[in-house]
Order: C-alpha cells, then structure tokens, then sequence
C-alpha cells in the first residue's frame, strides 16, 4: 500500500515536470528557469513521501521548497512579458 502510494507521488511529480516544461515554452524560451522549476517540483515530491518524523525540518523544507516553486513561476511570467 505505501508503495502504491509512492508510485503514484512520483508518477504526479513527473507529470507536473511535464507540464511546467510546456508551460516554458509557451511562456518564451527560459530553459534555466525551467530546469530549476522541475528540479524543484522533484524535490517537492521526494519530500512528500519522505518519512514523515523529521523534527519538524521535512514539513518547513516542503514549505519553502514551495515558495520557492511560485516564485520561480513568478520569475518566469515576468520573463515571459507577462
């Protein structure tokens, strides 16, 4: 069951990559940033099935890991004109 569910995090994360990554293109051509949004939306899906008892670190890494994903698509719309 568990790995069930790891299966489907990690099958969401590649699809949000995708998506991000045609998102890019529609918005110019920023393959920087790009790489940067999907290695973050990665690193969010990791956290999301990482072992939960971390002192409290996981969730707040979740939280800016986040952050950080708005603003790099903050940065890219910007980039893009928009």
């Amino acid at each position: 069951m568990q790995m069930r569910l790891k299966v489907l995090a990690v099958a969401g994360a590649l699809a949000l990559v995708g998506a991000g990554y045609g998102v890019g293109f529609a918005q110019g051509n920023q393959p920087h940033m790009q790489n940067a949004l999907a290695a973050l939306q990665t690193a969010r899906a990791e956290l999301t099935i990482a072992e939960q008892n971390k002192g409290g670190h996981r969730a707040n890494a979740l939280n800016l890991v986040n952050q950080a994903i708005t603003e790099v698509q903050a940065g890219i719309a910007v980039g893009a004109g928009m």
